[in-house]
């Protein structure tokens, strides 16, 4: 599972140190990053990238929503690779979706890695420290 902030800065070439304890979990399964869905990126494991891929196939290609979710997710698509040294090269178009230009803030999400520009983790860092349990009470998090 993925979790923690980590903050990195992007080299000249676009290449990003990914956190060790985030790389050791991806390195033997793979990675995907894709297009988030709060001017972010996400980044998930090639086995969960195929479960997406399997359930959006799944959809009709009839139903408009079904076809925005495929365009959100697999236009905006790329395999991850690690170098020698763990970094990865995110793609410009990428980057230019997160607004990601010299750092990137690495956020573990339990299955997935979000990636953020670090003014746009501010934002969402703002708003997480301004909500209320209330706003909880309708969902299940009891430990049993």
């Amino acid at each position: 599972m993925f979790f923690g902030e980590f903050y990195h800065t992007l080299d000249e070439k676009g290449r990003l140190t990914m956190p060790s304890n985030f790389r050791k979990l991806l390195i033997g399964d793979g990675a995907f990053a894709l297009r988030g869905f709060d001017q972010n990126l996400m980044i998930v494991t090639s086995t969960s990238f195929r479960v997406i891929y399997e359930r959006i196939n799944q959809m009709s290609m009839t139903d408009p929503v079904a076809r925005l979710l495929r365009r959100r997710l697999f236009s905006a698509a790329a395999e991850v690779d690690f170098d020698k040294t763990g970094r990865i090269l995110l793609p410009p178009y990428l980057r230019e979706v997160a607004g990601i230009t010299n750092e990137a803030v690495f956020v573990g999400n339990g299955d997935y890695i979000e990636v953020w520009s670090p003014d746009q983790w501010a934002n969402q860092k703002d708003q997480l420290n301004n909500i209320s349990a209330d706003q909880f009470t309708a969902l299940d998090l009891s430990s049993r």
